[in-house]
């Protein structure tokens, strides 16, 4: 028996990256044409976030929560469980986290900076476009196929890059409950990609670093400096 620091991650990795992606080919064909309601509903979210009220705040946190629980579901309990044991409890901390959206954003107002010239404006809605348009053209562009694009609100990676988008744009102590589970994931979904030789291996811990810098070091300015 080998022991066991001589073990990579790679040992553990139950799935090729062939299964892997062709996961997601199968998935957008049968909700398909449910990315086009998805695409939609991230514009109109990253509209409202440009100037963000008390309902506006509570419609994002709101479609935020649905994003997560639907994942948790669709793709996490439903599909990618049939390659990974391990996304049953990935479907868990994503419903958590919906939970927790509904409760520290709906509920709770989750209070979004209105946009402007200022660094958490360019973090945070930058995040968010990426994650809209720029995340899902990633896997053609490294030489996967179309049908296996991720889409915001649809796949795991483009929606927890969004929620961090919105939650570098919130303000107040409730927000840091919100991005453990977030960061948690860019964690893991690089380390996966890592795994597979993803040439994409570094987007999701970059996001996660990026969203972290910002808060931390400038966490109660106003927007705007």
């Amino acid at each position: 028996m080998s022991e066991w620091w001589t073990y990579r991650l790679s040992n553990f990795l139950l799935f090729s990256p062939r299964t892997y992606y062709r996961l997601f080919e199968l998935y957008n064909s049968e909700i398909w044409p449910g990315q086009v309601l998805a695409l939609l509903v991230g514009l109109a979210m990253l509209a409202l976030a440009r100037n963000p009220g008390p309902w506006q705040s509570r419609v994002i946190a709101a479609a935020l929560a649905a994003s997560w629980l639907w994942v948790a579901w669709a793709f996490h309990y439903t599909r990618y469980a049939s390659i990974n044991w391990a996304a049953i409890y990935f479907a868990g901390a994503f419903a958590l986290e919906a939970l927790l959206l509904l409760g520290f954003g709906v509920v709770k107002e989750l209070q979004l900076r209105r946009a402007g010239a200022g660094l958490l404006s360019a973090v945070g809605i930058g995040l968010f476009v990426f994650a809209l348009v720029l995340h899902p053209l990633i896997g053609p562009l490294v030489g996967r196929s179309w049908s296996q694009i991720e889409i915001f609100a649809i796949a795991p990676d483009p929606t927890v890059i969004a929620t961090l988008g919105v939650l570098v744009l919130a303000s107040g102590s409730s927000t840091w409950l919100l991005l453990p589970i977030p960061i948690l994931w860019c964690l893991v979904s690089g380390a996966t990609a890592w795994t597979m030789h993803s040439a994409d291996a570094a987007v999701m811990p970059v996001a996660a670093a990026v969203a972290l810098a910002v808060r931390i070091g400038r966490p109660s300015k106003p927007d705007g400096y």
